[in-house]
């Protein structure tokens, strides 16, 4: 027998500039909710139509402790790094960064794109490492939408960015058990979607809004929904509606966090620091 899920809590949504200066909507980290163990940050850029010769992105800077998974919704973005790695992304496509030791990365919109404008819209997701991994070498994946899973079922849609999910497996590798996955519910959907009762999880609503649970709790856009336990999460739609369904096992350790760097002490921060500035984190060359 499943069990199906309550939404424990709700968190809203707080909208901040970010980067070179795009707009984001973040359910955390806010005065409301530090992080989502191990999630640690969750931005929604946009989506924001930008005019020719304006988009904005993440110039170079620099992460070490933790993964940084970007998805991107709508748009084209391209990026490069301190180990001379670079690529593009467009919509569907997916990063997995493992920060590990330290790294510097950007994240710019597409020449090409920024010289036309359009829209932009994507996720970026920080997932702790647990102390062990801290200082893991840093390593990318890169998948394009054709290599994720998709499922279908009727008025409903998902994509499989990392775990499993009815058989399909991602090939996305994470360091510990993650679940993460794209959802869309068309108006009048009733879906239920397993979910390892071992993860904590989690739903972001991305755009409309519907009814969540098994006391189908109302959720709109920029809500952040806490699942409580059991094996079985149900997604209810009276209108369009589109989200981002989490699980994982929370590391349950300390956390010390200062901008881009999330370690388990207030030294390692400072050593992080001093290692970037000297230099120890490389740079990106033009």
């Amino acid at each position: 027998m499943t069990t199906p899920r309550n939404i424990a809590q709700r968190f809203g949504s707080v909208s901040t500039l970010e980067g070179g200066g795009f707009p984001v909507r973040r359910p955390f980290p806010t005065a409301d909710l530090a992080f989502a163990d191990p999630f640690m940050l969750l931005d929604h850029m946009g989506p924001k139509d930008w005019p020719p010769g304006e988009a904005l992105g993440a110039p170079p800077h620099p992460h070490r402790g933790f993964q940084t998974v970007t998805y991107l919704l709508q748009g084209k973005f391209e990026h490069k790094d301190s180990a001379g790695h670079s690529g593009k992304l467009g919509p569907g496509d997916v990063q997995w960064m493992n920060a590990g030791s330290g790294a510097v990365h950007s994240e710019l919109p597409e020449a090409e794109f920024k010289r036309q404008g359009g829209v932009l819209e994507g996720i970026q997701l920080w997932v702790n490492l647990p102390a062990s991994a801290k200082m893991s070498e840093p390593s990318y994946q890169e998948f394009p939408k054709e290599q994720l899973p998709e499922l279908t079922w009727p008025h409903a849609w998902a994509r499989l960015i990392a775990g499993s999910l009815e058989g399909q497996q991602s090939p996305i590798q994470t360091t510990t058990p993650i679940f993460y996955a794209h959802v869309k519910l068309e108006a009048g959907a009733d879906l239920s979607l397993p979910l390892d009762a071992e993860l904590t999880g989690y739903l972001y609503i991305l755009h409309g809004q519907g009814r969540f649970g098994a006391e189908l709790w109302n959720g709109e856009a920029g809500d952040w929904l806490v699942m409580g336990p059991g094996d079985e999460v149900a997604l209810t739609a009276e209108e369009p509606c589109e989200l981002l369904m989490l699980g994982a096992v929370p590391l349950n350790e300390p956390v010390a966090r200062y901008g881009p760097f999330v370690m388990n002490s207030k030294s390692e921060i400072m050593q992080a620091i001093e290692d970037y500035e000297s230099g120890k984190m490389g740079r990106i060359e033009p």
